[in-house]
């Protein structure tokens, strides 16, 4: 058994690859062995952090926007000129508005649905033939990020994304009973204060920091290997019979919450 987590040989996707914890659990599957294929919209940013990850692997760009089909089926099109198949996909790519209730405005509410969950189910649709190789004991792993704003009020006027993260734990349980007999594995992760972009204006502000960090029962937030170390798990031998689930990754913060 010692080598239950082991990703070597594996071919992973990991959306929204260039920036936060996208970009921390593609060097975790780096360093596990796995080529890495990350995605983003913004081209130049995604071409310095693949340079940047392929100290640690091999990690290829693809340029690609998630927030419509067609620019999931130009991305997907892309990765299978490259590859007959592919053994895990992360569907990381997201989004975030945040306004007051009383003018909260739709394209708002659509932007954020559109990447938060309608790209995860197309993203996921269009890769079928490529985790078509998944077998019973080493399915091909799918796993869909969440957020612990998506099981309780997040105390921000970020509507959308909280609905869009909720939506996002129930289609994991969906998808994952569906392509069960597929020997595709569906999963996902809801990570809590991590740094990455959108938390930048809570990192930056030292006493918002401090505030948020003294709501965490282990007193920090995320760091790389939390959440790398928890990816590693559903997409290896180890994680190989856990179906459905969204693992809180929060240091303690949910289970304290009221």
């Amino acid at each position: 058994m010692k080598n239950l987590f082991s990703v070597e040989g594996k071919v992973a996707v990991v959306t929204g690859g260039s920036s936060g914890i996208g970009a921390m659990m593609a060097q975790g599957l780096l360093e596990g062995g796995a080529k890495v294929y990350i995605t983003a919209r913004k081209v130049e940013r995604l071409m310095k952090k693949a340079e940047e990850l392929s100290a640690y692997g091999e990690c290829v760009a693809i340029p690609g926007d998630m927030s419509s089909v067609e620019g999931i089926e130009a991305f997907v099109k892309a990765l299978s000129e490259q590859e007959d198949h592919i053994d895990i996909l992360i569907n990381n790519a997201g989004a975030n508005w945040v306004a007051p209730i009383d003018i909260f405005p739709e394209n708002g509410w659509d932007k954020v649905m559109d990447i938060n969950v309608k790209s995860m189910f197309f993203m996921t649709q269009k890769c079928l033939p490529l985790l078509s190789k998944g077998t019973d004991t080493d399915p091909s792993r799918v796993i869909l990020i969440s957020s612990i704003h998506g099981l309780s009020n997040p105390g921000l006027p970020s509507y959308s994304y909280s609905a869009s993260k909720a939506a996002c734990a129930h289609l994991t349980r969906h998808l994952a009973t569906d392509l069960a007999g597929r020997n595709i594995n569906v999963n996902g992760i809801a990570p809590g204060f991590f740094p990455s972009d959108m938390t930048k204006s809570l990192t930056e502000d030292e006493a918002v920091n401090k505030m948020v960090v003294s709501k965490i029962p282990r007193a920090r937030m995320g760091q790389p290997e939390d959440i790398a170390g928890t990816a590693l798990y559903l997409c290896s031998r180890a994680g190989a019979w856990t179906c459905g689930h969204t693992i809180v990754l929060d240091g303690g913060m949910t289970a304290r919450s009221d």
